[in-house]
């Protein structure tokens, strides 16, 4: 069974900024990826936010950034460690608190969510970093300790950035710390494409067409993850595996750590009911209510039982449909859920043709449609067809709750998908009981969203070995570098669609102006 880790999340605010500026500075700088989650003040029409047309999500996704703001934001630096096993990592995590010194919406589902879950609204709003949005306001990006300056550091590092389920994540920050977002979609990402020339990853795509698993809400891809790798290490065999380290963290800097437990999962026994809607999306409207198990170690090892017959798999997925009879209208989903998790949930909007959607977001749990969508994805190309509805996925459509909401067209909540639960699995043996999946840190949530890729790109490179030999393999393995996981290169998951949003410049869309000069500020050059 998978082994406990402990995480250390170093808590950064506006009275030590300063003081670990030098130390977040030099992480980024050496780091092989960096992993970015953030926590969201609101995100505004959430049925805005799941449009068939993908122009009509990214107008959404830009009201939402440009009317709301980041109230913490998660950085995770993965630096691959020499003289030991290929796959090791030093990993150090900083979740910092943010406060936006404009005039912003807060939502009361987002206050309610974010408070049940352990945020410090008097601590944001006396120790929050302060920062403006949009173009800059005085000052320079490049100068001094302030958030927009270390967002420039992240962007002159030319490393990776991985995010979960992030078209939303990535347009708060460049709303947020770069400059006014571009009003059409397709400059968005020819910015994006010049902004991190190391290439974009979203997790939420890797798990749902690389690694395939049952579910891809955050906590239950972050915890498979974590338990197969166990599995590789304690078989003994010489299977590409991931190790974690972290730093020793003593005097001054003891004062600004939250270790972050994340148990071993419980051995599987006896029989329990589980929250199907919970089990699928990592989300259920009725919260700790619930009579059934949210116990996601339970619900992993529940999949994994059953796993070997897809027959029954497959008639398990039929009834949930019929037993729900007609679907529900999508703004009633949303309604029901946190404001904080709309951001990641995920909703076809859309039914398929010749399917009845059940009384839940239809989730194929049992990935029987996974193969016809990655399919589609490849005959797609890489046109990210603004108005495309032909990509609309079938039942290989997740609803994932990632707390971060980020995605705006994903809309999955944040996590819900990103589920915000911090991953903590329960500590009872009673898998009866609701697990308190713990207290949302986007610190937490950036350092998981690093480990799936981490665990992902170990998984690809398993598949490779044995394939060449001798210099040819020695060439693969320097591409591998260069492209840490080229199948999900610059490919942002989007909601009910079977294509993921390509991040290429084209040669019909041209970078803003905004993005040009500030090019000439993190680089000093024009793009």
């Amino acid at each position: 069974m998978a082994s406990s880790l402990v995480v250390p999340v170093i808590d950064v605010q506006n009275d030590n900024l300063k003081e670990l500026w030098p130390a977040m500075v030099i992480a980024i700088k050496s780091s092989c990826f960096v992993a970015v989650d953030t926590e969201l003040s609101g995100l505004g029409n959430r049925k805005s936010l799941l449009a068939q047309c993908i122009e009509e999500r990214y107008k959404a996704i830009c009201h939402a950034a440009r009317s709301r703001s980041i109230l913490s934001l998660g950085i995770s630096c993965y630096k691959k460690v020499e003289n030991k096993a290929a796959d090791t990592y030093l990993v150090q995590v900083y979740n910092i608190t943010l406060l936006c010194s404009e005039e912003y919406i807060i939502e009361p589902q987002s206050v309610q969510f974010l408070v049940q879950h352990g945020f410090d609204f008097n601590k944001q709003y006396a120790h929050g970093i302060p920062y403006w949005k949009g173009n800059n306001k005085g000052g320079s990006d490049d100068r001094g300790v302030h958030i927009r300056a270390l967002f420039t550091e992240l962007l002159r590092a030319r490393k990776p950035l991985v995010l979960h389920n992030g078209l939303i994540d990535m347009a708060f920050l460049y709303q947020s710390f770069y400059a006014h977002l571009p009003d059409r979609l397709a400059t968005f990402t020819a910015d994006l494409s010049d902004m991190f020339p190391a290439g974009i990853y979203d997790t939420k795509y890797v798990t749902e067409f690389e690694l395939r698993l049952t579910a891809s809400y955050l906590e239950y891809a972050y915890k498979k993850c974590k338990l197969d790798n166990s599995r590789s290490v304690t078989s003994g065999g010489v299977e590409p595996h991931v190790n974690i380290e972290f730093c020793q963290y003593g005097g001054q800097m003891s004062r600004y750590v939250d270790y972050r437990p994340c148990p071993a999962v419980a051995p599987l026994e006896g029989q329990t009911n589980i929250c199907q809607r919970f089990s699928a999306f990592g989300w259920c409207p009725n919260g700790t209510e619930c009579p059934s198990s949210h116990d996601t170690d339970l619900i992993i090892l529940q999949d994994e039982k059953s796993s070997g017959d897809k027959r029954k798999k497959r008639k398990r997925q039929r009834e949930k449909k019929k037993g729900g009879g007609k679907a529900p209208d999508a703004s009633s989903i949303f309604d029901a859920a946190p404001e904080n998790k709309i951001p990641r949930m995920e909703v076809d909007l859309a039914e398929t043709p010749g399917e009845q959607q059940g009384a839940e977001p239809l989730n194929d749990r049992d990935g029987n449609s996974e193969q016809n969508a990655e399919e589609t994805t490849r005959q797609d190309g890489d046109g990210n067809g603004a108005c495309d509805s032909a990509t609309t996925a079938t039942t290989s459509d997740v609803m994932d709750t990632t707390a971060n909401t980020k995605e705006g067209e994903e809309s999955e909540t944040k996590e819900e998908e990103r589920e915000k639960p911090s991953g903590l699995p329960s500590q009872s043996n009673n898998h009866n009981k609701n697990t308190d999946t713990g207290t949302h840190r986007a610190g937490f949530d950036a350092f998981m969203t690093g480990y799936i890729f981490a665990f992902s790109c170990s998984q690809f490179k398993k598949g490779r070995v044995g394939a060449v030999e001798g210099k040819v393999q020695q060439k693969e393995e320097e591409e591998e570098e260069a492209a840490l996981l080229p199948s999900c290169l610059n490919k942002v998951y989007l909601s009910g669609k079977a294509a993921p949003l390509n991040v290429v410049k084209s040669t019909f869309s041209k970078s803003s102006k905004a993005h040009v000069q500030k090019m000439e500020t993190v680089w000093g050059d024009r793009v």
